[in-house]
């Protein structure tokens, strides 16, 4: 109901409620659809009707669903740039197909998925976009992406085990469809559970387990297989740990990935109800946008809503980004520290701090980090820059930006324009030549993403490792980076001012450049959403200046 405003979806949810309307959860069903059983999974719109409808003390709207459906979890399976890459991988890799598309739509499809494989069949990722627009069980499942009855039904069986992670959760599929639990983190009253029971068909069931880490590590623990060019199998890459990042980091047993992922409503400290029928009011109304690192996604989304079949609404999406961004606002600090300067010479320590739970950036590692470092004169005249993002979204003296072959290394100090630090995960193939495709991607030859507090690089294991020179640099480490800038600034005149800027681009230049080395209409869609962005790709996370006279 792309059209309906919140008011609007409000009230046909519950009309439909009332009437029964699409008691299975996935609307009208045609009678040539696919028979797969309708146990496992309800749609979204079968949640809304009751966890809608919500506002905070401040009067601001603060509902579940609506809050959900702009969310990035909802649109995984419209995710133009996986849509690309997914692409990319199959005819990289043309026997692979099938086992390609299966293993994608675990995590962006994996409701789809979980049914198909529990009729013994695989996933599909091509066939059921929300593009084309299907009407039966599978498409409706595709299209709500990560829903309410994905992670509200995962049981804590094998949490933290390596059998959980790449999707491997575990829902009940062997208890009566009238016994099944779905989890949340309160207990219900009789009236609210028969309300619910009655709707949906799960027993709502108290579990405290819905905000462990373990919970969303099933999904974002990702190890993938790699081949070469002959299609044997060389080994296995960790694509994205962010959960083994926290695990080694300060934050374990401190700080979760939903405390800060998912923030509560109750800016007051009040309580507020999580059910718009005469809920009773709960200490924390957690929100479910969650905001991550992909702004850059909400943005296409939103600009490129009807191509994509997006049906959160244009301020929902703005909503969203915006949150994203706060988020990202919070993730580090840079520091300037002036340095004993050598005659004619500039030299300033820049220390980049990360506030996160995890390496910055973290998980797919398309995504990169880059200082931007300018030395101006006394009449505000550059003298020195290295770092400047292009229209393109490319960084100006990039190795890697400018031929794919190349990367740029990790840098201890920088004494030249042309040489830039980028905090990024740099990988190689087979044959040691670097690559942006994932099952190519053999190893990580370059890996200087900023490490949390508390992690020790001496210790990682082998999957969450430092590689290059920063594993040797010994003011990399332990919740920083420092690099040293040395300016000759012998043909200017101080006092000098230095400004410098984190900057971050959850999808580097080269990451979608390289979508071109396989044509297809996945990647030339998504080219053309990127070039019309432009440097709209990146933003800048943190920023410091001093004055050097």
């Amino acid at each position: 109901m792309p059209t309906l405003t919140r008011l609007g979806w409000y009230v046909a949810a519950l009309v439909m409620a009332a009437v029964g309307v699409a008691a299975t959860g996935y609307g009208t069903v045609s009678d040539s659809a696919p028979r797969v059983s309708p146990a496992h999974f309800l749609t979204a719109d079968r949640c809304m009707p009751c966890h809608n409808g919500l506002t905070t003390e401040t009067g601001a709207d603060a509902s579940i669903g609506f809050d959900w459906r702009a969310s990035v979890m909802a649109n995984a399976s419209r995710d133009p740039y996986w849509q690309a890459a997914v692409r990319r991988e199959t005819l990289d890799h043309p026997t692979l197909t099938e086992e390609i598309q299966d293993e994608c739509s675990t995590c962006h499809m994996p409701m789809q998925r979980f049914a198909v494989h529990s009729a013994g069949g695989r996933g599909e990722v091509f066939s059921r976009l929300p593009t084309k627009n299907g009407t039966d069980i599978l498409d409706s499942l595709s299209a709500d992406a990560v829903s309410c009855t994905t992670c509200h039904q995962i049981q804590p069986d094998n949490f933290g085990q390596r059998s959980s992670f790449n999707g491997g959760f575990l829902i009940d599929t062997t208890s009566p469809i009238e016994r099944r639990p779905i989890f949340g983190p309160y207990v219900v009253d009789k009236g609210h559970l028969v309300v619910m029971h009655t709707s949906t068909g799960f027993v709502p069931t108290a579990a405290q387990h819905i905000r462990d880490s373990e919970m969303c590590a099933t999904c974002h623990t990702l190890y993938t297989p790699i081949y070469d060019s002959t299609g044997t199998r060389v080994g296995t890459l960790p694509e994205q740990v962010p959960f083994l990042e926290w695990k080694h980091s300060a934050y374990r047993g401190v700080r979760s990935c939903q405390s800060c992922h998912m923030a509560t409503a109750n800016a007051r400290g009040d309580s507020l109800p999580i059910t718009s029928i005469n809920g009773p009011p709960r200490p924390e109304l957690h929100r479910h946008w969650f905001p991550g690192g992909n702004f850059f996604l909400l943005g296409i989304l939103n600009k490129y809503r009807a191509e994509l079949a997006v049906e959160a609404q244009p301020m929902e999406l703005s909503e969203a980004a915006d949150r994203t961004r706060e988020l990202l606002g919070e993730a580090a600090r840079v520091t300037l520290t002036p340095a004993t300067s050598a005659p004619g010479h500039v030299v300033v320590d820049v220390d980049v701090t990360n506030r996160t739970g995890h390496k910055l950036p973290t998980a797919y590692p398309s995504r990169r980090a880059w200082l931007h470092v300018v030395v101006r004169d006394n009449a505000g005249k550059p003298v020195f820059e290295s770092g400047a993002i292009q229209p393109s979204g490319a960084i100006v003296g990039n190795d890697n930006d400018d031929d794919r072959s190349r990367y740029e290394p990790h840098y201890r100090a920088i004494t030249r324009a042309d040489q830039v630090q980028i905090f990024e995960s740099i990988m190689v193939d087979a044959h040691d030549h670097v690559t942006t495709g994932l099952l190519f991607g053999l190893r990580y030859v370059k890996d200087n993403r900023i490490l949390p507090r508390g992690f020790e690089k001496a210790t990682a294991d082998a999957d969450i490792a430092v590689a290059g020179d920063a594993a040797r640099d010994p003011g990399f480490g332990s919740g920083a980076a420092r690099t040293r800038y040395s300016v000759d600034v012998s043909r200017a005149q101080g006092p000098y001012r230095v400004d410098a800027e984190l900057w971050y681009q959850p999808i580097g230049f080269r990451w979608a450049q390289n979508l071109r080395l396989r044509p297809s209409e996945e990647g030339a869609r998504f080219l053309r959403y990127y070039e019309a962005m432009g440097n709209a790709s990146a933003i800048v996370l943190a920023r410091d200046s001093v004055t050097i006279r």
